[in-house]
C-alpha cells in the first residue's frame, strides 16, 4: 500500500531546498527572479517558496503584487499560522472560507499548520482571542484523538490533505502520557494526515527537555512526512536554554537531522526558515545552497544504499 507521501506528492511537487518568503526581502526576490550578468536568479536558486496564506488573504497592495509576481515563476507551498487545530472553540467559518478561496489559486497538494493551539475564547460573547504564539497541547491519548477529529474537520472543509508541523515549546501542558513522536503518530493515524517535520524544533526541544533528537526523529511516522523545515535557534548560555527564534543560520546538527530523514525517506521539499535578524537575500540564498549540498549528499547515500541492497 502506498505511503501517504506517495499518495500526496505529485509530479508537480517541488523537491530540494526552498525558502520561506518574507516581506523583508520580497521586493529583492521579485527583482532578482532572472539574475544578471550570467548569474542565476532567485527563480533558479530556490526549489520553491513557502508562504503563510494569512499574510495575503483579503489583502491587496504592493506586497500582494510582489508575491503574485514571484508565484508566477516559483512553485508555492502553503503553511498556515492561525488554524489553532488544538483549540477548544469551534473553527471560524469566515477563516476557512477565505483560506479555501486562497488555496484554490495558490494551494498545492496539501496545506500545513501546526500541532498546537493559538486562539482561545475571549469571554462569554463567543469571541476569539488570537494568542500570537504557538502553544502546546497536552501529550495524552485523549488530547490526540480530539486533535485528530479537528484535523479531519479541517481536511473536509478545505477538501485537501493537511500536514501537521511539530512545534517547539518551553513548558509542557501537564503530565505527558506520550512522547512528541507518539503523539504525532496517533494524531496522523486517526486523521490520515501528513507530517511537516521541523528538525530544528525537535533539536531545540531535545536540548530543553533532555531527550535524544536522533531517537525522537527516528520515532516519528516518517512514512507520513511530506515536507521538512530547517531553521536556526539561539542558545541562551546564561540559562542553558534554547530558543526557537529562527534568528540564525541552521546549526550543523540540524543539517545532520535533515540528512538523516532525507536519507531514510527520499526526495521531499525542505524549507529554510528565517524570521528574525534577517540578512540580505544573497546571504540567505548562499545558505539555501549549502543546505541543498547536504540534501544532495543524503540522497546520494540513499541511492548507494539502495544499490547495495539490490
Amino acid at each position: 500500500m502506498p505511503s501517504l507521501r506517495q499518495r500526496v506528492h505529485t509530479a508537480a511537487t517541488p523537491t530540494g531546498v526552498g525558502l520561506g518568503l518574507r516581506a523583508e526581502f520580497l521586493r529583492d526576490a521579485k527583482t532578482s527572479l532572472d539574475g544578471t550578468d550570467g548569474q542565476p536568479g532567485f527563480a533558479e536558486r530556490v526549489a520553491f517558496v513557502e508562504i503563510s496564506p494569512e499574510n495575503y488573504m483579503q489583502r491587496g497592495g504592493v506586497n500582494r503584487d510582489l508575491f503574485e509576481a514571484v508565484a508566477e515563476r516559483v512553485p508555492v507551498i502553503t503553511h498556515g499560522l492561525m488554524m489553532s487545530l488544538g483549540g477548544l472553540e469551534p473553527f471560524s467559518d469566515d477563516y476557512f472560507a477565505e483560506l479555501r478561496r486562497f488555496l484554490a489559486v495558490h494551494g498545492g497538494a496539501w496545506h500545513s499548520d501546526h500541532l498546537c493551539f493559538s486562539t482561545c475564547e475571549a469571554g462569554g460573547d463567543g469571541g476569539r482571542e488570537v494568542l500570537h504564539d504557538l502553544l502546546p497541547v497536552p501529550l495524552t491519548e485523549a488530547s490526540a484523538r480530539r486533535f485528530a477529529a479537528r484535523v479531519r474537520e479541517a481536511q473536509d472543509r478545505l477538501e485537501r490533505p493537511m500536514a501537521l508541523e511539530n512545534i517547539s515549546y518551553y513548558l509542557p501542558m501537564g503530565p505527558s502520557e506520550l512522547s512528541e513522536a507518539e503523539f504525532m503518530t496517533l494524531v496522523c493515524e486517526e486523521a490520515d494526515c501528513g507530517v511537516l517535520l521541523d528538525v530544528n524544533n525537535v533539536y531545540v526541544n531535545s536540548r530543553n527537555f533532555g531527550f535524544d533528537p536522533d531517537e525522537m526523529v527516528a520515532a516519528y511516522p516518517l512514512d507520513r512526512v511530506v515536507q521538512l523545515h530547517v531553521a536556526g535557534h539561539t542558545h541562551w548560555k546564561r540559562f542553558d536554554f534554547f530558543l526557537d527564534d529562527h534568528g540564525a543560520t541552521a546549526s550543523p546538527t540540524v543539517h545532520r537531522l535533515m540528512q538523516q530523514v532525507v536519507e531514510r525517506i527520499g526526495p521531499v521539499p525542505v524549507l529554510l526558515e528565517r524570521d528574525d535578524d534577517i540578512p540580505p537575500l544573497g546571504e540567505l540564498l548562499d545558505e539555501v545552497a549549502r543546505l541543498q549540498t547536504n540534501y544532495d549528499e543524503a540522497l546520494a547515500r540513499r541511492s548507494v544504499e539502495a544499490s547495495d541492497v539490490a
